[in-house]
């Protein structure tokens, strides 16, 4: 409880406690750290490097080892942001969430039109243009003559008004109509939560436009993949002391364990998956560009 750790906070300075380390375990060392910070000198340690030897294990016994650890000056601690920037993660990370949840219920859109014999994917680039959005309201609100819903077309699009007639030629029921109402007001309301979440997000970085648009620069990194790399890894490099120590800590690194001169082991080590999913998509993307 918040009351217990102002105590604990209290006690701490009463002692002349002036260091506190706590193992990362998940996210319960958050609001220790939050009501402990400014008044410590804190180091949030990776729990793999503070093993006691084997033997009885009780919260106890963990408290009073990593309390020797620390007296002893053999603890590192983690890299945690400022505060500024742990919120600024936490807006990007909630954003890519957002992300991924659109992106499951468009496939149940599509699955939706699937079972109704609608090929619509098959012809329309990105099934929530204007052009298919038309289309499909025009199905919700009754019409099935393919003709007309292909008129619906706009762009470019116009030229493939006899390949969608085809496409929308499919077996669209009242059940259909009520699952795809559904569904695309679920993706209205994902679009508008990361439209507003991406304005938050762009008030943060306002100070760090200049950076922004650096790593715009930078094949395969767009300006959504520039404000993730800056929240996650923050524009301060003195922290890791070169680009392998950096690759290392977002797990990127290959490992290497071998024996007897033998290559055993080749995994990488677990970084943030935050950052080494969009790394690895600014990857695809520049492989992509690199190839047309």
């Amino acid at each position: 409880m918040t009351a217990e750790l102002l105590l604990l906070a209290d006690w701490l300075q009463a002692v002349g406690c002036t260091h506190v380390a706590m193992e990362s375990t998940g996210v319960y060392w958050r609001p220790v750290y939050n009501l402990l910070e400014g008044l410590f000198t804190l180091l949030v340690v990776n729990a793999q490097h503070i093993k006691a030897v084997p033997g009885r294990k009780t919260d106890v016994k963990d408290a009073e080892w990593i309390a020797e650890l620390l007296r002893h000056g053999l603890l590192r601690g983690s890299f945690i942001p400022s505060k500024p920037q742990r919120q600024l993660r936490e807006l990007t990370r909630h954003r890519t969430t957002l992300v991924q949840d659109r992106a499951r219920v468009i496939n149940r859109l599509q699955a939706v039109l699937e079972d109704a014999n609608i090929k619509l994917a098959a012809v329309v680039t990105d099934i929530r243009g204007v052009s298919a959005r038309a289309m499909l309201e025009a199905l919700i609100a009754g019409q099935r003559d393919v003709d007309a819903l292909a008129e619906l077309a706009r762009g470019r699009l116009r030229t493939k008004r006899d390949q969608l007639a085809e496409a929308l030629q499919g077996y669209f029921t009242s059940h259909h109509s009520f699952l795809v109402t559904e569904y695309l007001s679920q993706i209205d309301y994902f679009d508008d939560a990361i439209d507003r979440v991406s304005a938050l997000i762009a008030q943060h970085l306002e100070a760090e436009q200049e950076a922004v648009a650096l790593l715009d620069t930078i094949p395969g990194v767009s300006q959504r993949t520039a404000e993730i790399l800056l929240a996650e890894i923050g524009t301060d490099m003195t922290r890791f002391p070169s680009a392998k120590h950096l690759a290392s800590w977002a797990g990127m690194c290959p490992g290497n364990y071998d024996s007897g001169g033998k290559r055993l082991n080749g995994k990488t080590r677990k970084g943030s998956r935050w950052l080494r999913q969009v790394l690895v998509e600014a990857a695809h993307v520049a492989a992509k560009t690199k190839g047309t």
